[in-house]
Protein backbone atom coordinates (compact mmCIF):
# COMPACT_ATOMS: atom_id res chain seq x y z
CA UNK A 1 0.00 0.00 0.00
CA UNK A 2 1.27 3.61 -0.62
CA UNK A 3 0.18 6.37 1.47
CA UNK A 4 1.62 9.61 0.51
CA UNK A 5 0.87 13.53 1.47
CA UNK A 6 1.42 16.55 -0.30
CA UNK A 7 3.23 18.24 2.33
CA UNK A 8 5.52 15.30 2.34
CA UNK A 9 6.28 15.76 -1.81
CA UNK A 10 6.57 19.92 -1.33
CA UNK A 11 10.47 20.62 -2.10
CA UNK A 12 11.48 17.35 -3.00
CA UNK A 13 12.34 15.80 -6.24
CA UNK A 14 8.93 15.06 -6.94
CA UNK A 15 8.02 19.07 -6.94
CA UNK A 16 8.92 19.63 -10.30
CA UNK A 17 8.24 23.27 -11.96
CA UNK A 18 8.24 23.90 -15.74
CA UNK A 19 11.42 25.78 -16.97
CA UNK A 20 8.92 28.23 -18.73
CA UNK A 21 7.40 28.61 -15.19
CA UNK A 22 3.72 28.44 -16.45
CA UNK A 23 2.92 25.38 -13.77
CA UNK A 24 4.17 23.22 -10.93
CA UNK A 25 3.48 19.59 -10.54
CA UNK A 26 3.63 17.14 -7.23
CA UNK A 27 3.54 13.92 -8.28
CA UNK A 28 2.45 12.13 -5.98
CA UNK A 29 2.74 8.78 -8.07
CA UNK A 30 5.32 7.61 -10.57
CA UNK A 31 6.41 4.72 -13.01
CA UNK A 32 8.77 3.19 -10.44
CA UNK A 33 5.86 2.43 -7.86
CA UNK A 34 4.29 -0.10 -10.35
CA UNK A 35 0.78 1.19 -10.61
CA UNK A 36 0.59 1.10 -14.51
CA UNK A 37 -0.52 5.23 -14.59
CA UNK A 38 1.69 8.27 -12.65
CA UNK A 39 -0.96 10.51 -10.66
CA UNK A 40 -0.15 14.23 -10.34
CA UNK A 41 -1.03 17.53 -8.35
CA UNK A 42 -0.48 20.22 -10.54
CA UNK A 43 -0.85 23.67 -10.44
CA UNK A 44 -1.28 25.88 -14.15
CA UNK A 45 -0.29 29.62 -12.83
CA UNK A 46 -3.03 32.59 -13.40
CA UNK A 47 -2.35 34.57 -16.81
CA UNK A 48 -0.52 31.60 -18.29
CA UNK A 49 -0.73 29.89 -21.54
CA UNK A 50 0.49 25.80 -21.49
CA UNK A 51 0.83 24.45 -25.27
CA UNK A 52 1.09 20.60 -25.22
CA UNK A 53 1.06 17.79 -26.99
CA UNK A 54 1.40 13.97 -25.13
CA UNK A 55 1.94 12.48 -28.53
CA UNK A 56 3.61 9.45 -26.34
CA UNK A 57 0.97 9.74 -23.36
CA UNK A 58 -2.64 9.48 -23.16
CA UNK A 59 -3.83 11.74 -20.14
CA UNK A 60 -7.01 12.66 -17.81
CA UNK A 61 -7.56 15.55 -16.21
CA UNK A 62 -10.09 16.92 -13.25
CA UNK A 63 -10.17 20.26 -12.17
CA UNK A 64 -10.62 21.08 -8.55
CA UNK A 65 -9.72 24.51 -8.19
CA UNK A 66 -9.61 27.83 -10.72
CA UNK A 67 -10.95 28.97 -13.79
CA UNK A 68 -9.09 28.95 -17.34
CA UNK A 69 -9.75 27.28 -20.97
CA UNK A 70 -8.74 24.53 -22.83
CA UNK A 71 -8.43 25.10 -26.94
CA UNK A 72 -8.40 21.88 -29.18
CA UNK A 73 -5.64 23.09 -31.82
CA UNK A 74 -7.05 20.16 -33.87
CA UNK A 75 -10.35 21.01 -34.10
CA UNK A 76 -10.69 24.82 -33.12
CA UNK A 77 -13.13 24.43 -30.04
CA UNK A 78 -12.57 25.97 -27.01
CA UNK A 79 -13.73 24.85 -23.61
CA UNK A 80 -13.99 26.37 -20.63
CA UNK A 81 -12.51 24.67 -17.43
CA UNK A 82 -13.53 25.20 -13.93
CA UNK A 83 -13.86 22.99 -10.82
CA UNK A 84 -15.59 19.90 -11.34
CA UNK A 85 -14.45 19.78 -14.82
CA UNK A 86 -12.71 16.90 -16.41
CA UNK A 87 -10.88 16.17 -19.93
CA UNK A 88 -9.33 13.46 -21.20
CA UNK A 89 -6.47 13.01 -24.33
CA UNK A 90 -7.23 10.26 -25.71
CA UNK A 91 -6.53 11.34 -29.14
CA UNK A 92 -3.35 12.49 -28.53
CA UNK A 93 -4.58 16.21 -29.03
CA UNK A 94 -2.49 19.51 -29.46
CA UNK A 95 -4.02 21.56 -27.07
CA UNK A 96 -3.55 25.30 -25.43
CA UNK A 97 -4.72 25.24 -21.43
CA UNK A 98 -5.11 29.41 -20.30
CA UNK A 99 -5.54 29.47 -16.69
CA UNK A 100 -7.48 32.89 -16.05
CA UNK A 101 -6.88 31.92 -12.07
CA UNK A 102 -4.58 29.78 -11.03
CA UNK A 103 -6.11 26.11 -11.86
CA UNK A 104 -5.35 23.17 -9.30
CA UNK A 105 -5.65 20.14 -11.70
CA UNK A 106 -5.32 16.32 -10.96
CA UNK A 107 -3.58 14.30 -13.42
CA UNK A 108 -3.48 10.69 -14.53
CA UNK A 109 -0.84 9.64 -16.89
CA UNK A 110 -0.52 6.44 -19.05
CA UNK A 111 2.19 5.23 -19.44
CA UNK A 112 3.25 6.52 -16.05
CA UNK A 113 6.07 9.36 -15.88
CA UNK A 114 9.57 8.57 -14.32
CA UNK A 115 9.45 11.91 -12.19
CA UNK A 116 11.60 14.66 -14.11
CA UNK A 117 9.89 15.06 -17.81
CA UNK A 118 9.38 18.61 -18.61
CA UNK A 119 7.99 19.27 -22.10
CA UNK A 120 9.96 19.75 -25.20
CA UNK A 121 9.82 22.21 -28.03
CA UNK A 122 6.21 20.68 -28.97
CA UNK A 123 4.46 20.41 -25.95
CA UNK A 124 5.58 17.03 -25.76
CA UNK A 125 7.33 14.71 -22.88
CA UNK A 126 9.73 12.80 -24.53
CA UNK A 127 8.85 8.60 -25.39
CA UNK A 128 9.15 6.83 -22.21
CA UNK A 129 11.37 3.15 -21.72
CA UNK A 130 9.23 0.75 -21.11
CA UNK A 131 9.36 -0.37 -17.42
CA UNK A 132 9.72 -4.24 -16.95
CA UNK A 133 6.47 -4.56 -14.65
CA UNK A 134 4.95 -2.20 -16.35
CA UNK A 135 0.76 -2.70 -16.60
CA UNK A 136 1.33 -5.99 -14.76
CA UNK A 137 -0.82 -6.91 -11.70
CA UNK A 138 -0.77 -10.12 -10.09
CA UNK A 139 -4.05 -11.52 -9.71
CA UNK A 140 -2.64 -14.03 -7.03
CA UNK A 141 -2.17 -11.52 -4.67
Amino acid sequence: MIVRALSEILGTERDVAARGGTWVSRRLLLRDEGMGFSFHDTTIFAGTETRMWYRHHLEAVYCVAGEGELEDLETGAVHPISDGTMYALDGHERHILRARTDLRMICVFNPPLTGREDHDADGAYPLPEPAPTEGVCDASA
